[in-house]
């Protein structure tokens, strides 16, 4: 033994992996084929011996705790490759994909991420992405209890969050605005003059595209009227759709937006930039789908 390092007995945290993925500690005797008093023991032990609690109850269920969050995340890590470890020394192929677990922030446009991802689906082993969304402060902090591989994101990691992590550049681009036909049609003319007063859906005043996008409109002298605000940009452009109001998307998927969303295009504002994020954790480039995105990220989509 290492003088000084304090061990972990691997026997406890496999069962409490067990028990957080079953939600129950009678769940996860019947996984293990052992008693329940056994179990609930293992369970006081790893907590006594971590100085935290890991659980606690919800009605007849068990919910982890902040802490049993991040010790859920790396046994969550531990225990799968170490079956990979057995599988290789007996010659036998894994078959377990790679896993990527990816946070898309509500603003992020949905139409890019699949296009910031698709390096992880061209590797030659296959890949098993589970896709989150929410808001970018949610989706750090599950980050920061390793629950999530990558986060995507239009701004990086500011200097007020306590996350020894890395903001990858992914790339920019000027934006375009649309509109249902009709409107676009109307607003099209003496365009950007146009836009003083015209109805517009927006992003929450929380994202950076919805600062850069007022500093535009002050410097113009455009002010616009605010038919909505939206977190989630998927549902922005559903209310710009049927008509409530002009909408700002990334000129990069200028043309996706037409096919799918049936609206027109009335201009673009080439100086207002939309960036995009790919933020991972130190040492979390063992992966090599994720390696694959932030090879990628690095090199800049837009380049």
């Amino acid at each position: 033994m290492i003088r000084g390092m304090k061990w972990l007995n691997y026997h406890h945290l496999l069962y409490f992996w067990v028990v957080a993925k079953k939600g129950t500690i009678r769940a996860a005797c019947e996984e293990l084929s052992l008693a329940q008093p056994t179990v609930s023991a293992q369970l006081r032990a790893l907590e006594k011996a971590l100085g935290h609690k890991l659980f606690t109850h919800v009605g007849r269920n068990l919910a982890l705790t902040d802490i049993g969050r991040v010790v859920y995340g790396y046994a969550d890590e531990i225990f799968p490759t170490g079956q990979d470890l057995i599988d290789t020394l007996e010659g036998q192929p894994s078959g377990r994909p790679l896993r990527l677990r990816v946070g898309i922030a509500d603003v992020f446009p949905k139409l890019l991420a699949y296009e910031f991802l698709a390096p992880a689906f061209n590797l030659p082993e296959p890949v098993h992405a589970v896709c989150h969304q929410g808001k970018p402060g949610e989706l750090l902090a599950r980050l920061a209890a390793r629950e999530l591989d990558l986060v995507l994101s239009e701004s990086p990691i500011g200097p007020e969050v306590r996350l020894q992590a890395f903001s990858h550049h992914l790339g920019e681009c000027g934006v375009s605005i649309f509109a249902a036909k009709k409107l676009a049609a109307r607003y099209r003319r003496q365009f950007p003059r146009s836009l003083d007063g015209a109805p517009f859906l927006l992003p929450t005043e929380n994202f950076s595209l919805r600062r850069e996008l007022n500093h535009w409109f002050a410097t113009k002298g455009i002010r616009p009227t605010v038919m909505g605000e939206f977190e989630d940009s998927a549902l922005l452009k559903v209310f710009g759709q049927a008509g409530v109001g002009l909408f700002v998307v990334p000129t990069a998927i200028e043309k996706p937006v037409q096919q799918q969303y049936g609206v027109s295009m009335i201009g673009r504002l080439a100086s207002v930039k939309e960036r995009f994020y790919a933020i991972c954790l130190e040492g979390k480039l063992k992966n090599p789908a994720l390696a694959s995105i932030v090879e990628r990220a690095d090199r800049g989509l837009f380049n």
